[in-house]
């Protein structure tokens, strides 16, 4: 795999309310001159989630999508699924094809470890993979995360649960 250049930085930026709306609605996004790559930005069911999470409360940084963006090109995004809960707290992420390979999946997880850690409210921090998406399990198990049971979702895919446990 090859890795990050070193001058390259990634910031994780919260994608607001309005371009949320336009998400859900399958609507070109405003991001304000930054570029998009293909395949970047989440798919309207994503957004439509989060919407629903922040109408009933929930704090748009655990649960709206964050914009992982590298000299002003939106590369992927990266979430917490719900806001934590008993010190729990699922993340989800996925990058641009044309991305993958650099690190930048690694990078994000590790942008959202040091969120769940600086909240003071994770414990736990919990990432479910297909289990044949190894390029996936291989970004958490370099963070530290440990493979725990298969489980089966609501869509009825089988997927490994991993997970990492916050020292406090």
């Amino acid at each position: 795999m090859s890795q990050v250049a070193e001058s390259e930085m990634f910031e994780l930026i919260l994608i607001d309310l309005p371009n949320l709306r336009r998400l859900e609605a399958s609507e070109p996004v405003d991001l304000g001159g930054m570029q998009t790559v293909d395949g970047a930005l989440p798919p309207a069911r994503v957004a439509t989630h989060a919407l629903a999470q922040i109408d009933v409360g929930t704090p748009a940084r655990w649960c709206a999508p964050f914009l992982i963006v590298s000299r002003n090109a939106v590369l992927g995004t990266c979430r917490f699924r719900a806001a934590p809960a008993d010190g729990r707290v699922e993340i989800g992420y996925g990058v641009a094809g044309s991305q993958r390979g650099r690190g930048v999946a690694t990078e994000a997880v590790r942008q959202l470890l040091e969120i769940a850690t600086s909240s003071g409210l994770v414990k736990e921090v919990v990432a479910r993979i297909v289990p044949e998406n190894a390029a996936s399990s291989k970004v958490v198990s370099r963070l530290g995360f440990s493979k725990g049971d298969l489980l089966v979702d609501h869509d009825g895919q089988t997927l490994a649960q991993w997970s990492l446990r916050i020292a406090t």
